[in-house]
């Protein structure tokens, strides 16, 4: 089946807080604490980065794509001197059992979760690894059994898959990281200094990364966008719709439709515990 780009995207939408409710429950900032592992991102880093095993900094840089280099520096790889990545990934499975079953109670257990967990699994692993290293590392990783696990380990797969297309489609377009919040920052009708995401770097190099930005003709003298730059932006999430798809191709219209479905009480019982 040839799927609908706007459908593909509207899956990941419902995926999409499954997989990132484990950088931001307690769970896991107690496990990784307890692994030595404190302080400020490093637990991020550590846990997303762990697939890879030890690697060096600008691996990471590389594949996160948008996190200053500096801040990544802070944690990689001097993470590695109190822990290891099988004790992280082994703490980051344990803090996404714990905080689903916190979240979820008895439907964690649920007929419809093994479903949904079985279709999503279906799709995970229709995906290509060829250009796609984030996605590659944690594909290599063994699935776990309980199905409301599987079902978040799908999630993490599709997402990375996703995020791996959405970093090639910016560097074709010439988009930097820092580049990348900012437009995203104005797509969501904030100024770059007010997005939550880059913020905290000093005024004068997110200043730079504006003029550059000016330069080009993708944002205003007053900072928001201009007719180029917000075309800009929609090329770039169109073609990382279309990078995105094709392991929705596995599935039929129905079973795509079952998976929202399925995905979406989930999705919203977990964003709701975030608000």
């Amino acid at each position: 089946m040839s799927v609908d780009i706007p459908r593909a995207r509207q899956t990941h939408r419902v995926l999409e807080p499954i997989h990132t409710l484990v950088y931001f429950v307690p769970e896991g900032g107690e496990r990784y604490a307890a692994l030595g592992v404190k302080g400020g991102m490093r637990g991020y880093f550590a846990s997303r980065s762990a697939a890879f095993g030890v690697v060096p900094a600008e691996v990471v840089v590389a594949t996160f794509y948008n996190f200053c280099p500096e801040l990544v520096a802070k944690a990689i790889p001097s993470v590695w001197d109190v822990t290891t990545p099988g004790q992280v990934l082994a703490a980051r499975l344990d803090t996404v059992d714990a905080a689903l079953r916190r979240l979820l109670g008895e439907a964690v257990d649920s007929q419809e979760m093994a479903e949904a967990a079985a279709l999503a699994r279906t799709a995970a692993e229709a995906a290509d690894v060829v250009g796609r290293p984030l996605f590659a590392a944690h594909a290599a990783l063994p699935w776990p059994q309980p199905p409301h696990l599987a079902l978040w380990h799908a999630a993490t797969l599709l997402r990375e898959h996703r995020g791996d297309g959405h970093n090639a489609a910016l560097v074709a377009h010439g988009i930097g990281g820092t580049e990348a919040h900012v437009l995203l920052a104005l797509s969501l009708g904030m100024r770059a200094e007010e997005f939550g995401r880059i913020h905290h770097l000093p005024k004068a190099q997110l200043a730079a990364v504006v003029d550059g930005l000016r330069d080009r003709g993708l944002v205003d003298a007053a900072g928001g966008f201009t007719d180029a730059g917000r075309a800009t932006r929609e090329r770039i999430e169109a073609l990382t719709d279309e990078l995105a798809a094709p392991p929705y191709e596995v599935l039929s219209a129905d079973e795509l439709d079952e998976l929202v479905a399925g995905l979406e009480p989930i999705a919203a019982a977990v964003s709701a515990a975030g608000d």
